[in-house]
């Protein structure tokens, strides 16, 4: 199973960037509060889920999209996020990954598995990438093409963030 893990979040730190690139060429889309304020949820949401599957020996430190003062803050701050999340699957043993946690935020704590963690922690991501580009072409920008299938047909590329 990790190996499919590790693959979904190749994947998304992939995307994440082709997104990057694609709003850092087009100057009207970082401007866009409501594409800015998307791409801050994003990105707290991975560090959400990198707290939660981690070991929370601090409390989660939660930062208004207002809090950063420019686009390039907040994209530090996602490939920080996006880097330590995929240290934290390199690191995980399968046992890890099948290790029941508490989800906060849902009242009752919801229980799941890290893995299960993990997985919607991609998956959410995804989701908000395409109303990201939904949004971006409205401002006149082209998305990127980020499907999966296309990033396994082009032979897994790397990021690339600049």
């Amino acid at each position: 199973m990790s190996s499919y893990l590790d693959e979904l979040y190749a994947h998304q730190v992939w995307a994440d960037a082709e997104h990057w690139r694609a709003f850092e060429a087009h100057p009207a889309a970082l401007k866009d509060k409501a594409l800015f304020e998307r791409l801050h949820h994003i990105h707290l949401v991975q560090h959400g889920f990198l707290w939660i599957t981690g070991p929370r020996t601090s409390p989660f430190e939660y930062k208004k999209a207002a809090e950063y003062p420019d686009p390039a803050s907040l994209k530090q701050y996602a490939q920080q996020g996006l880097a330590d999340l995929d240290e934290r699957l390199r690191s995980m043993t399968p046992e890890g990954l099948e290790e029941i946690i508490e989800v906060p935020w849902f009242q009752p704590t919801l229980k799941i598995s890290r893995r299960q963690a993990l997985m919607q922690a991609a998956m959410h991501s995804h989701y908000h990438r395409g109303q990201n580009a939904t949004r971006f072409r409205d401002l006149g920008g082209a998305p990127p093409m980020t499907d999966f299938i296309v990033w396994l047909r082009d032979g897994k590329p790397a990021a690339r963030w600049e």
